[in-house]
């Protein structure tokens, strides 16, 4: 699947995006959904550190974290966590729009940033929070995808699971996942009909 970024601006754009709660007291942060062409369309994604008492410990989830008081805005607060966290720089992403809010269950909001990835760069990051870099193929989530029957329904949390590799994608990053799925869905070819 090659990625055709106005395509994907103008979806972003006119899509219904999941709303941040209102009268809720969550915690703003912001992720990057990066994606870059490898041969194929791919997804980076991190696997956390595993260590005791971390909320996240093991989890696959997305570059970024909390928004702080210094960051000007959500999309700045990605862009300085992508930039600490795996050391990619912002010169080396186009940022093309919002995917939305979704929230945790220990009161996070969190807006996903979409951005197209040039590729450049090294990739570092610090070990004592995340284990390793996930570079997964975007068409083996949407086999999945397809092959679970997750189109046009949200499953629960027990059920919505992408596993790649020796890992699974679940809980929000996995709605994530499904939600930017659902919106390419019409686009896809060969979903398996």
């Amino acid at each position: 699947m090659k990625i055709d970024i106005s395509c994907l601006r103008h979806l972003l754009k006119n899509a219904s995006l999941p709303e941040r709660p209102l009268g809720f007291s969550f915690q703003q942060t912001s992720v990057s959904f990066l994606l870059f062409d490898k041969k194929e369309l791919h997804l980076l994604a991190i696997l956390k550190a595993d260590n005791k008492g971390y909320p996240w410990r093991n989890q696959v989830a997305l570059p970024g974290g909390h928004v702080d008081e210094a960051d000007k805005s959500n999309i700045d607060a990605a862009r300085r966590e992508m930039e600490e966290e795996v050391n990619i720089s912002r010169n080396n992403v186009e940022f093309i729009g919002s995917l939305g809010h979704f929230q945790t269950l220990n009161n996070k909001d969190i807006e996903v940033f979409v951005g197209i990835w040039n590729g450049e760069g090294n990739i570092r990051f610090e070990t004592a929070e995340i284990s390793k870099v996930l570079e997964i193929p975007l068409n083996s989530l949407i086999k999945i995808h397809i092959e679970s029957n997750f189109h046009g329904r949200l499953p629960d949390v027990m059920e919505l699971v992408y596993p790649f590799e020796d890992v699974v994608i679940w809980g929000v990053t996995a709605k994530m996942v499904h939600f930017f799925i659902e919106l390419l869905y019409p686009y896809i070819e060969n979903k398996g009909e």
